[in-house]
């Protein structure tokens, strides 16, 4: 009974037409305006997660979460430093490799490249190059001790094709380390390409640790190890930790130093999501007060009617807060299952919108996406519920208060 009476009067007053026509249209747009706020704010937040795995899953997966390289030439004993970090339990795995920073030549058409030879049959420990290439070009780059994998962007843009002969073509510098001699040229075939779907697709290639090893000049098999963590967040603690136990200088780098500022930049635009999130549902409940000040000034003779028959104060204002909270209530229930299904369907939507009309949201050879990712995370969608919710109720206190001060006696004869 404490709130039977109050949200049956509450439904009632709000299927009431109002005699004036812009209180229908405020209280319309009180709904709208949170069915928008809450829906774009689920879709925004989803882009946001998704940004943020396509960087942890997709990028992460060939960009080396810890390597060391060596100061000068190779690493005298590379099994060392991997047995080393293999020893760390946040450490997956380890792998030796041969960074070269070279171009690839295909007749007149030259292109900048980082290649980096590796050993085939430790690389799917440490990264996850093979689940962007077919199976058939993996074997044929494993068969093949002078083959090469290209990026598919790469590829393409030098009309290359599988079977194809490549130079790689490595600078040289003089044991002064002051001027430049003719570079290394290697002769590769192209075993296969790789598509990640981003800008790695136009920078990097993949060749076998001795032809690295060949093109650098080194006399140690690998200039550089590689490691995968269990949590790529604790790349920096894990790099210094383990550094502090080599034998040996090297270069220590992580993630965080060569794509942080992705990662900060998805953070720093999630954090003013939230912010906006509080700023738009606060903005959409002020129709809210709005819609239920006009009320309570319309319904004043029955809020003295209710008061004679022994209605106290308190019922009074939970009737406006339950009024005012359910026309929230719909609104949020409309934009929580809009925005949910509009976030579902943002890819397909934006594909068709770049077929139609020509042209590319990210281009693949900028940005680590080629498409807009989404990721959907209840935790989100409840938390734009809660905060709309929220300031709903609290938009409704003011009117409700008003609605307990009118006085019964001057309603009534006014009226």
């Amino acid at each position: 009974m404490k709130f039977a009476l109050p949200w049956l009067l509450a439904r009632r007053f709000r299927r009431s037409k109002h005699k004036n026509r812009f209180v229908n249209f405020i209280s319309a747009s009180s709904t709208a305006g949170i069915a928008l706020g809450c829906a774009a704010l689920i879709v925004l937040l989803s882009v946001m997660n998704g940004f943020q795995k396509a960087l942890e899953e997709q990028l992460l997966s060939l960009v080396p979460h810890v390597q060391y390289e060596a100061v000068r030439d190779g690493l005298r004993d590379w099994r060392q430093v991997v047995a080393t970090a293999e020893e760390h339990p946040r450490v997956i795995a380890a792998a030796p490799r041969v960074l070269i920073n070279g171009m690839i030549q295909q007749g007149r058409g030259f292109k900048g490249v980082t290649a980096q030879a590796i050993d085939p049959e430790l690389e799917p420990r440490v990264s996850g190059l093979t689940d962007y290439i077919s199976s058939e070009d993996w074997q044929r780059f494993i068969s093949q001790p002078q083959g090469i994998l290209l990026g598919y962007g790469l590829a393409e843009s030098l009309d290359l094709k599988v079977g194809d002969r490549v130079n790689l073509l490595v600078p040289q510098i003089d044991s002064d380390r002051q001027s430049l001699r003719a570079p290394r040229r290697l002769s590769l075939e192209l075993a296969g390409t790789y598509r990640l779907g981003g800008e790695l697709d136009y920078q990097q290639a993949y060749l076998h640790l001795e032809e690295g090893r060949k093109a650098m000049g080194l006399s140690s098999e690998a200039n550089s190890v590689r490691l995968r963590l269990d949590d790529v967040y604790q790349a920096p603690v894990v790099a210094s930790q383990i550094a502090a136990q080599l034998s040996e200088y090297a270069y220590i780098n992580d993630w965080t130093r060569t794509e942080g500022h992705l990662y900060r930049d998805i953070q720093l635009v999630r954090s003013v999501m939230y912010l906006v999130l509080v700023l738009v549902l606060a903005v959409a409940s002020f129709n809210i007060v709005s819609t239920l000040v006009m009320v309570v000034q319309e319904k004043r003779s029955q809020i003295a009617i209710l008061k004679t028959m022994g209605a106290n104060d308190q019922m009074i204002m939970r009737t406006f807060v339950l009024q005012g909270t359910l026309n929230g209530l719909i609104g949020i229930l409309i934009g929580a299952v809009s925005g949910v299904l509009l976030a579902w369907q943002l890819p397909t939507i934006l594909k068709m919108l770049e077929s139609w009309f020509a042209f590319s949201l990210l281009a693949d050879d900028i940005y680590f996406v080629s498409s807009i990712p989404i990721d959907v995370q209840w935790l989100d969608v409840l938390l734009v519920v809660g905060v709309a919710l929220l300031t709903s109720m609290l938009a409704t206190l003011y009117p409700a208060w008003k609605a307990t001060k009118v006085n019964p006696a001057r309603a009534l004869v006014g009226d």
